[in-house]
């Protein structure tokens, strides 16, 4: 791979990205004098009411550092040892997660190729037999992603028939929400209304994609669904112990619109992208790009011609997603500037006439 200048602006992840000044300021705002240590505290007691008026409902709060951390421990809460988890074969928890649902939390996945990311009853169903078989670890939980690892998104409808389909078999339904501000922003509505309202039982929130230094949440939405929150996160060395400055975080981003704000920002900065490139192709002065995916949220999926990758990475960090067949990813963050998006599309028409 093509060197790319240390400071370079990044389109490989929106991990990448700095931490938003007014995530920062509520950090230095909450380092006053001394609170109770673990979660006791005034900052992570006033997290739970702002996650109640988001969820429509009183909730369970569980701050933690990272997504794989809420993904592994909210997991293993809904299942018993001999539990399984549905989820798309491209889904977090499978691909990018160094197998920490298998070692860490002793999770047998099951997973399912999908074209959009996205599972679907249907899909479900290939997975979904052989209760009672006890040569057959028993899938009892399904894991969606909101918005997908392929940049795409669930409609509150599907949801629902995902929901209901689990619902009816027996199983619980678990939404990973590392960029659960995203999916809000594109889809104009309130975190309940794909949430709760749906039928989700326990979801991840996320906050360090968008914003955030480390604050991510579980959110239990519905009790009967995870046992043993409490004793599972610090098995996981998820418990913070000055808990305030992770909540802290949280109600900066999620207390009032700042979330949004920057989701929308970076799915704006993702849909310029997708036009400036889409334009650039019809005049001809990009060649060879292709598209591999709907540009939903803040994320872009595009083949590019042999070698152009690298010759773009010059200038821009970005990962190759499936480079058998030239296809890429680039994720826009809260900070990320029209300039940024024009230079790149520059750099990929270089890079693709030379």
């Amino acid at each position: 791979m093509t060197s790319t200048p240390v400071h370079a602006r990044g389109f490989a992840s929106d991990n990448y990205s700095g931490i938003h000044p007014e995530v920062l300021a509520a950090i230095a705002a909450a380092n006053v004098d001394h609170e109770p240590a673990y979660g006791a505290d005034s900052v992570t007691e006033r997290l739970r009411g702002v996650f109640a008026g988001h969820f429509g409902k009183p909730v369970e709060v569980f701050p933690v550092f990272n997504g794989t951390g809420a993904n592994v421990t909210a997991l293993q809460s809904m299942l018993p040892r001999w539990g399984a988890v549905i989820a798309a074969s491209t889904a977090h928890v499978n691909s990018d997660e160094g197998g920490a649902p298998e070692k860490v939390g002793g999770i047998k996945l099951l997973t399912i190729p999908t074209p959009d990311g996205k599972l679907t009853p249907e899909l479900i169903d290939t997975e979904a037999w052989g209760w009672g078989d006890e040569h057959r670890a028993q899938p009892l939980v399904v894991a969606i992603t909101q918005s997908s690892e392929l940049g795409t998104l669930y409609s509150p409808a599907e949801i629902r028939a995902i929901a209901d389909h689990v619902h009816e078999r027996g199983m619980l339904l678990y939404m990973d929400g590392a960029r659960i501000s995203n999916a809000a922003a594109a889809l104009d509505l309130p975190l309940h209304a794909f949430t709760t309202d749906v039928g989700v039982d326990v979801v991840s929130v996320g906050g360090t994609k968008n914003g955030a230094l480390a604050a991510e949440a579980i959110v239990v939405l519905n009790d009967s669904a995870s046992v043993g929150l409490h004793y599972l996160r610090k098995m996981n060395m998820q418990l913070a112990s000055k808990m305030r400055f992770v909540s802290a975080q949280l109600i900066a981003l999620y207390e009032a619109d700042l979330f949004l704000r920057n989701a929308r920002h970076a799915n704006a900065m993702a849909a310029r992208l997708r036009r400036g490139l889409e334009e650039a192709i019809a005049a001809g002065s990009i060649r060879g790009v292709g598209f591999t995916q709907q540009t939903q949220a803040n994320g872009i999926f595009a083949t590019l011609p042999a070698g152009a990758a690298d010759r773009v990475r010059e200038s821009f960090r970005f990962y190759d997603w499936d480079a058998s067949v030239g296809e890429v990813r680039w994720v826009c963050s809260f900070d990320t500037t029209e300039s940024d998006i024009d230079t790149l599309i520059e750099a990929i028409a270089r890079a693709t006439n030379a």
